[in-house]
């Protein structure tokens, strides 16, 4: 437990109101259980490319909720206040 305690507590360098959020997983189970019921219902994919297809526009669909959902969710404002921490960060985007 010593060895992982910087792991554990690696949600304590988001801001306050982040940490609440941050707390549960619900909201990505519900998301892997809803792309599990859409995929059942196709049952058997043509090749991999359908797959990718469905379960990214869940995705998209599932991000441009939570963007919408100020109240509930991480915004793009409160993530901007993380750009400058060390510990926390978003890998460089090959191009």
């Amino acid at each position: 437990m010593d060895d992982a305690e910087q792991d554990v507590l690696a949600y304590m360098t988001f801001p306050k109101e982040h940490r609440a959020k941050l707390h549960s997983t619900n909201p990505i189970e519900r998301l892997n259980g809803e792309i599990k019921r859409r995929t059942e219902v196709v049952g058997i994919f043509p090749n991999d490319e359908a797959i990718l297809r469905l379960v990214g526009a869940l995705l998209l669909e599932q991000n441009d909720e939570w963007a919408v959902q100020r109240a509930r969710y991480m915004t793009l404002q409160t993530i901007a206040q993380m750009g400058n921490d060390p510990f926390v960060g978003l890998p460089a985007v090959a191009n």
